[in-house]
């Protein structure tokens, strides 16, 4: 059992544990000491988004590192999958992301990477966490840690970015992009990407003071990006997540464009090309309907937990090279060894050919199946009562109802006291009658 450590790093709220610095100091020193092992002279990468909170835990982490007789290399606002790559590309033994992703500025969070550029195991994460919990110690005076700034950070990222483009794009020249970085990590590399590629850039969230990110904007809220799009009759929108590891678009007529939608146009693409390896791996949440469309093109699909962690191991499991979720993480493990924002966005303008334009085209066969989710609120064990024999007979019954048609999902939520019933069918006042019938047996064993 993990006590710090969720599935994507350690979050909170800012000022109370653990998201606090004296913990940060700590956890600094515990994860230089365990990643640090057996080396010299152990270097860590630190970057993190623009939260104003960054400035003090990046801070806290640089001083418990140091501590450790780590050298840290300072990154500054880098997005979480640039820090992947330049962990890999520097040789270092870790990387460090002070980020909480697409929450609001009053939370943060610490998330690390291995020296293979991948988010690191669970054991590794039980041996920090079991060093923290060792009486605080430096090492001796003249084996601290110094610290520096990599100077050419963003310019080396988006060297990166670009180079996984193959081939060249002539088609994008002129083609107008409207861009939200979510006011986020994002905000520098992103334009500079896209600028190169010879997009014509109308910005959006990339004015960040510490306190405005994600707020209205970015790829968890598309509004402002999707009535930008469709007003100035721009031919795409990208969307980034505040740290710059999700990606969701826009087309030109303001349909958007999620992660499920983005695994199912790269697949298409790359099985014409012969570049697709193994199945197409998407989450216990992804619709039927991206199934059947993945399946009628004769590609295998497989679900996994949901979590871009989960779908990764699936991933390396199964030999596949293509996989993500509906919330825009989206893993090309050919081009990257995280989901990245950047990289997938270049993938997908790769898989159009420049012609931007087309997307709704490409994307007309594709439909999803009608899906209601219910939240049963419950005050009891969550996983018990989901393996309950009155939920698995109800789960059963609706099961043979949509055989063939549809599918029944019960998923306890990862931060409340409930437990998601989703179901999806062809009917969608079918699909709720039967969402309904199974919550129902769900919450009457709510006060169990």
């Amino acid at each position: 059992m993990r006590k710090y450590f969720g599935t994507d790093g350690i979050r909170g709220h800012v000022g109370e544990g653990p998201i606090t610095a004296d913990f940060c100091v700590r956890l600094g020193r515990a994860a230089g000491v365990v990643l640090g092992a057996d080396q010299p002279r152990p270097k860590v990468l630190i970057g993190k988004d623009t939260r104003l909170s960054g400035y003090m835990l990046e801070s806290a982490m640089e001083a418990g590192l140091s501590a450790a007789g780590v050298d840290v290399v300072l990154l500054g606002p880098m997005t979480t999958p640039a820090v992947a790559h330049l962990t890999l590309s520097e040789g270092a033994q870790a990387g460090v992301v002070i980020s909480a992703s697409h929450n609001p500025h009053h939370d943060n969070g610490i998330k690390f990477f291995s020296a293979s550029g991948e988010k690191l195991p669970d054991e590794v994460e039980l041996a920090i966490e079991a060093a923290l919990e060792e009486p605080f110690s430096t090492v001796a005076p003249e084996r601290l840690g110094r610290a520096a700034r990599l100077e050419n950070a963003g310019q080396r990222y988006v060297d990166y970015c670009q180079a996984t483009l193959r081939g060249s794009l002539p088609a994008l020249a002129g083609k107008k992009l409207v861009l939200d970085c979510a006011h986020g990590a994002g905000y520098r590399v992103a334009p500079a990407l896209f600028s190169r590629l010879g997009l014509d850039l109308t910005l959006i969230g990339a004015e960040p003071d510490g306190f405005n990110i994600n707020a209205g904007c970015g790829a968890t809220d598309l509004r402002l990006l999707t009535d930008t799009v469709v007003r100035e009759g721009a031919d795409l929108g990208i969307a980034l997540d505040g740290d710059g590891d999700r990606l969701m678009l826009v087309s030109r007529s303001g349909r958007v464009v999620d992660g499920d939608d983005m695994i199912y146009l790269l697949g298409k693409r790359w099985q014409t090309e012969g570049s697709l390896r193994g199945p197409l791996v998407g989450t216990a949440m992804t619709n039927y309907g991206i199934e059947q469309a993945i399946n009628a093109l004769g590609i295998d699909f497989e679900r996994a937990a949901v979590g871009d962690r989960y779908v990764l191991e699936r991933m390396k499991q199964r030999g596949s090279n293509l996989g993500g979720e509906a919330s825009g993480h989206v893993l090309c493990l050919d081009r990257a060894t995280t989901g990245d924002a950047l990289v997938t966005a270049v993938a997908v303008l790769e898989a159009l050919q420049g012609q931007v334009e087309t997307l709704d085209d490409q994307l007309a066969e594709l439909r999803r199946l009608p899906q209601q989710t219910i939240n049963v609120r419950l005050a009891g064990n969550i996983a018990e009562r989901a393996k309950a024999a009155d939920v698995l007979a109800a789960k059963a019954e609706v099961e043979a109802v949509l055989r063939g048609r549809g599918r029944v999902v019960l998923r306890p939520s990862g931060t409340e006291p409930l437990l998601r019933v989703t179901v999806e069918g062809p009917d969608e006042a079918e699909v709720t009658q039967l969402a309904r019938q199974l919550a129902a047996v769900v919450e009457s064993g709510a006060s169990a």
